[in-house]
């Protein structure tokens, strides 16, 4: 479950909104961010890369719940809602943050994961094949899952589970649709072997049996001559 930890990040009012500013925060390890949502208006605020880095690498990531602490700004306890990653150096270069409001739900992201080796695989020679990784929800801030998990122990060859085969505990929501396939097992299709030549080997021509030339051929003049002498 998303727990708090008694996190708090501190940050101060963004007062510039171009790229420079945005740009110059970067650089002395700040990251421009967003909150909203609530009974509060949206704010605007610098906050440091270091703190928001380290809550994405915990075992929550941006399911964590902590404490946004704006100088001037009333604190409040957030959640990520989304991010921006810089593609080239992989560092948080935005984040949007939500306030959380007691008693009211929210949606969020949680991986899903496969446990237990399936029949198909360890009997029948299949191969499990997850085509579903992550699956949205909704459920009380604090009832988040770390992940979803799904017994796959009894899937045989080209068995199929759905999102509606995802045990879920009262209170949370799937939001994927429910025939979704998120999981199979596959047979291994063997490919014909083409065996090529050997570079610089020729190939066997067949034999040709034919007349060949007459003893005499190409000789018959010359031996005249001679009988003439």
């Amino acid at each position: 479950m998303a727990e708090k930890k008694d996190i708090v990040v501190s940050a101060v009012r963004r007062e510039g909104r171009g790229k420079n500013d945005a740009r110059r925060a970067r650089r002395d390890g700040q990251v421009p961010v967003t909150m909203y949502g609530g009974e509060g208006e949206a704010v605007s605020a610098l906050a440091q890369l270091r703190d928001l880095a380290a809550i994405l690498r915990s075992d929550t990531g941006r399911n964590t719940i902590f404490t946004l602490d704006i100088e001037g700004v009333e604190a409040a306890e957030v959640m990520f809602a989304d991010r921006q990653i810089d593609p080239v150096r992989m560092r948080l270069i935005h984040a949007d943050f939500k306030r959380l409001v007691k008693g009211e739900k929210i949606e969020a992201t949680v991986p899903l994961r496969l446990v237990g080796e399936p029949i198909g695989v360890r009997e029948q020679s299949g191969v499990l094949e997850q085509i579903v990784r992550n699956v949205e929800i909704r459920c009380q801030p604090r009832e988040i899952p770390e992940a979803l998990q799904v017994d796959v122990t009894n899937l045989g060859v080209h068995d199929v589970l759905h999102v509606s085969d995802i045990p879920t505990t009262e209170g949370i929501e799937i939001l994927e649709p429910p025939d979704t396939v998120i999981a199979t097992i596959g047979v291994i299709k063997e490919e014909p072997v083409e065996v090529a030549p050997i570079e610089g080997e020729a190939l066997a021509e067949p034999e040709v049996i034919g007349k060949g030339k007459k003893e005499d051929e190409g000789e018959g003049p010359a031996e005249e001559e001679k009988e003439k002498k």
